[in-house]
């Protein structure tokens, strides 16, 4: 991703948006340090943009999911020697 100074992003502003615009992001950097990105909003091209719960519905956990192995561990923690069952 392509890096520009504060004075360089001034300087062509214009430019830089249109080339986010077009799918290149930037950096803007004072001193050396990122201090922003920018992009487009909407992203051309029809790149997809991910999202949280995109799977929702589509995975089941199991109800003794967070109780599952959970004799093994423990056997483990007190030193006892375990045959662990094939999933």
């Amino acid at each position: 991703m392509r890096t520009v100074n504060m004075h360089e992003a001034k300087t062509h502003l214009s430019r830089l948006v249109q080339a986010a615009v077009d799918g290149e992001p930037f950096v803007i950097a004072r001193a050396g340090k990122p201090l922003v990105k920018v992009t487009s909003i909407e992203a051309r091209g029809g790149a997809e943009v991910r999202r949280t719960g995109f799977m929702a519905g589509e995975i089941s956990v199991p109800d003794d999911f967070d109780r599952m192995g959970s004799a093994e561990i423990e056997a483990m923690f007190e030193g006892d020697e375990v045959t662990l069952r094939d999933a």
